[in-house]
């Protein structure tokens, strides 16, 4: 379980290093580049543990600053000092947003077909999550 973790904050590491000068990227997308959909809170306690990381280059979603305070202010001063550009209390993402490399489409397998799902088979479903001990029940087609 700890060796783990290890590897995951290094993913995440990896992928902050990889956000570079002028521009900025937000929780999310490190996340998702590291292979954590949905892991933005992960994001967030590696980098208040995580030392000589370029912190001030990510952001919440939509280009906000999520620090309070002087961090901040120290942020916005970072990234102003880069070349990043602000509107507001936000930083243009169409111009400064980081894009990770992504496989490209011929390299990965084609996900396999998904079968259309019947109204019965819905029900089934959900009579299969509730955690009773029931059987399934079919529902008469009409």
């Amino acid at each position: 379980m700890i060796y783990e973790a290890h590897s995951v904050r290094a993913r995440i590491f990896a992928a902050i290093r990889q956000v570079p000068p002028g521009k900025v990227s937000t929780y999310g997308a490190i996340a998702r580049a590291a292979g954590l959909p949905r892991g933005a809170r992960q994001v967030a306690a590696a980098l208040r543990g995580g030392f000589g990381l370029p912190w001030h280059r990510i952001l919440g979603a939509g280009g906000e600053i999520k620090l309070r305070g002087h961090s901040a202010f120290e942020q916005r001063m970072r990234l102003e000092s880069e070349g990043v550009i602000f509107r507001g209390r936000r930083v243009n993402m169409a111009r400064h947003e980081h894009n990770f490399d992504r496989p490209s489409k011929s390299s990965k397998a084609s996900p396999p077909k998904k079968s259309k799902r019947h109204a019965h088979d819905l029900t089934e479903a959900v009579v299969a999550r509730s955690g009773s001990r029931r059987k399934k029940r079919r529902i008469p087609k009409s």
